[in-house]
């Protein structure tokens, strides 16, 4: 199984940073090799250009990572109610899988988790990721993930302070996992 988890924002170690990455760490507990596509290499990459076949090393390792994905994670912070410009762009890129057998995220599972400063962004991005993910031709997990940051919810070393989003998290790593192995 190989889950690639893409999100992040301009700050490293960001909260919607360590959910994601305390999802996949979720899923390498059960076996599966994961990659994570964090705010160094979202900030690497170029605005995505359509006419522009040239892509840089990271745009083009991305692609090649989702093509080989049995299994996708995506987390972004609320931005006016929206998904970050950043995730965003990462996502644009996925256009240059229209032609493959399985174009876009077809067959594959992908969980979303929205993080935010109080429930009404988190929920509207969470709402958001999901309706790309349609629209990317993937199956959303029944559980999406919403975060809300207003107060400290991961410890400096990423793990959850609050049992609650721990739980969340683990369920829909499990989701992800489950989607491909049945």
């Amino acid at each position: 199984m190989n889950i690639v988890g893409i999100g992040g924002t301009t700050r490293a170690g960001s909260s919607t940073e360590k959910a994601l990455r305390y999802a996949l760490k979720q899923c390498e507990s059960r076996g599966a090799a994961t990659i994570c596509f964090g705010a160094e290499d979202l900030v690497a990459m170029p605005h995505f250009a359509p006419e522009n076949p040239d892509r840089a090393d990271v745009a083009q390792r991305m692609i090649k990572e989702l093509r080989d994905a049995d299994g996708i994670i995506l987390a972004s912070p609320g931005y006016h109610g929206t998904i970050s410009g950043l995730v965003k762009n990462a996502l644009d890129y996925t256009e240059d899988m229209r032609s493959d057998d399985h174009a876009y995220f077809s067959g594959r599972a992908v969980g979303c988790i929205a993080t935010g400063a109080g429930w009404q962004g988190t929920m509207t991005t969470l709402i958001t990721l999901r309706s790309i993910v349609h629209s990317l031709r993937g199956w959303p997990t029944p559980l999406g993930v919403a975060i809300n940051t207003s107060t400290p919810i991961f410890s400096a070393d990423g793990e959850p302070t609050d049992e609650r989003v721990a739980t969340n998290l683990r369920t829909l790593s499990e989701e992800v996992l489950s989607f491909r192995l049945a």
